[in-house]
């Protein structure tokens, strides 16, 4: 029986760089391979098994993150990368945190697990660097993140208020 071999995409090959007038052409140039692969159920396992090893990398990574970038901020923009986006303002960390939020989805949807992983951690940096230049600690995301722990997505949803700006005037999203 012949051996199956995978051809790689050559337009996939590597980082992808977006830039805002290419995305539209880019995702038709690679239509067919941004077809997202069926996910894998994950196995249900007891939530105590679901936990790393002692050592393991965990999402305490991110607190300790957040607690470089911050002494980052009185850094010199010559030796530090989070110095050096944090004196370009907050406008100028959003954009990068949405040039790399794109680069992830982009990844997602080619179902490139490798690249997706690394992209993520991306984001995940950028989002840090932004929390800082807007005075927010991770406590409050946490914080929120476990006030919402439990709530159906669609009533938790229903309950916000939308801004006046839109013009409705009642807080229930059809």
């Amino acid at each position: 029986m012949a051996k199956a071999v995978k051809k790689k995409n050559p337009l996939l090959a590597g980082k992808i760089k977006v830039k805002k007038a290419l995305l539209p052409r880019k995702l038709k140039e690679t239509k067919n391979a941004l077809i997202p692969r069926p996910l894998k159920a994950a196995p249900q396992m007891p939530p105590a098994q679901r936990l790393p090893p002692p050592g393991a990398a965990s999402a305490e990574v991110l607190d300790r993150l957040w607690s470089v970038v911050v002494t980052r901020r009185a850094a010199d923009p010559a030796v530090s990368h989070s110095a050096r986006l944090l004196s370009r303002g907050t406008a100028k960390v959003a954009q990068k945190f949405g040039e790399e939020a794109v680069e992830c989805l982009i990844e997602a949807v080619a179902g490139n697990h490798e690249a997706l992983v690394g992209e993520s951690a991306d984001v995940l940096y950028h989002l840090l660097v932004l929390w800082v230049a807007s005075g927010v600690a991770p406590d409050e995301v946490w914080a929120e993140l476990q006030r919402r722990e439990g709530l159906s997505g669609i009533a938790e949803k229903a309950a916000r208020r939308l801004p006046l700006a839109f013009g409705v005037k009642t807080s229930k999203i059809p």
